[in-house]
């Protein structure tokens, strides 16, 4: 009886909090509204979700119970959505989205000859022998599939934008992008979770699937309160980028299509040398928000041939290409005996980057050191 209270307890204050954040993401004041309402959608039906699981807690019908338990196949649809949204600053809602409730759809259109239209004791009889029944067989397949679909889905946009970041940026905000990553893996093990936990309530171990359910009512509420934690200490943390970026690889794949290369290594070179120039003596890393587009338009290079020499040519990222001047400006500060009063953070802001963690992770990727030790030991 404990553990059914601690249970219940646990579903209640994560269906809470979900709601909680849901309004929290609407109403608080941000750019970032699409994303914000998105998130608190999928928060909402997790509430919805997690609810279904407490008929015992309200007489609910049985027809609104099994509706709200088909929420699911809405809810990573939605966190999709809510994925490109931040990770692609000009991504639009548009009528062709729907086609991601088509699942939700059929899964409920299937339940109408045999549960929705029939009696009370003929869906009664209908749950008692759930496991059985093809339309309840035919729903968890769709719910396996699509749980592998909108990981994968979700991890191919993360790595695409992450690239394209790499490729045309060069401020502190990849961790974002690296957050969200660890998030969706969270998520992807929790659904993942909810995967086998449906795959042994057809087998022979039925008690394996009560324990899995158990253990993904707690595993929820980490999830969110994570997200909540992130979402109240770090509302500026996501950052997203321009969807219409070309990646290098397809660029310079157009480029050998192309009969006539828009540029020769000749040019390369010289562009190469004006680039240099413009980097030692104008210092524009020295901008934390400094975009490829800033680059180009100051040197007058087309973005299209400043990204094949610097991600291609050189074959360094922008965002490692521009923290390595940041990273050596940094170097001299630290050698300056009469710059020893600045501090890390001091140092760290001065050559242009905005997050000590970034920071640390440029600088030892570049000496092998982290700063305080680099300046110890000079």
């Amino acid at each position: 009886m404990d553990k059914i209270n601690l249970l219940t307890t646990i579903a209640v204050v994560s269906m809470f909090t979900s709601l909680f954040l849901s309004f929290f993401l609407v109403t608080v004041k941000t750019e970032y509204k699409l994303s914000n309402r998105l998130f608190a959608f999928f928060l909402v039906l997790t509430a919805i979700d997690i609810s279904a699981n407490l008929g015992h807690l309200s007489e609910i019908y049985l027809n609104t119970r099994v509706f709200l338990s088909s929420i699911f196949f809405l809810q990573l649809p939605t966190f999709y959505l809510y994925v490109l949204s931040v990770c692609y600053t000009d991504f639009k809602l548009k009528p062709k989205h729907l086609i991601h409730g088509v699942t939700f759809l059929v899964a409920n259109l299937i339940l109408l000859p045999r549960f929705y239209t029939v009696n009370l004791a003929a869906k009664i009889s209908f749950l008692e022998n759930s496991s059985s029944r093809l339309e309840i067989q035919l729903n968890h397949i769709f719910m396996h599939i699509q749980i592998v679909g909108y990981v994968i889905a979700a991890f191919m946009v993360l790595r695409r934008a992450k690239k394209i970041y790499l490729e045309n940026y060069a401020g502190a905000n990849i961790k974002s992008l690296n957050w969200l990553f660890q998030f969706t893996m969270a998520l992807s093990a929790f659904y993942f979770t909810a995967l086998l936990k449906n795959i042994f309530k057809f087998t022979q171990y039925p008690n394996v699937s009560k324990g899995l359910k158990i253990g993904l009512l707690p595993f929820a509420m980490i999830i969110i309160f994570w997200y909540l934690y992130k979402a109240l200490n770090h509302p500026d943390l996501f950052r997203n980028v321009d969807s219409k970026l070309k990646l290098v690889k397809r660029i310079i794949s157009e480029e050998k299509n192309s009969e006539h290369p828009s540029v020769t290594d000749e040019e390369y070179n010289e562009e190469l040398l004006k680039l240099k120039k413009y980097m030692i003596e104008e210092q524009p890393f020295l901008n934390p928000s400094l975009t490829i587009l800033d680059v180009s338009k100051d040197i007058g290079i087309p973005v299209r041939d400043l990204s094949i020499l610097i991600n291609h040519k050189l074959e360094q990222h922008f965002y490692d290409f521009v923290n390595t001047y940041r990273i050596e400006r940094a170097m001299d500060i630290l050698k300056d005996g009469a710059k020893s009063k600045l501090t890390i953070l001091e140092i760290l802001y001065d050559v242009g980057f905005n997050s000590k963690s970034s920071f640390n992770t440029a600088f030892k990727k570049y000496t092998g050191n982290t700063p305080t030790y680099y300046r110890k030991n000079l």
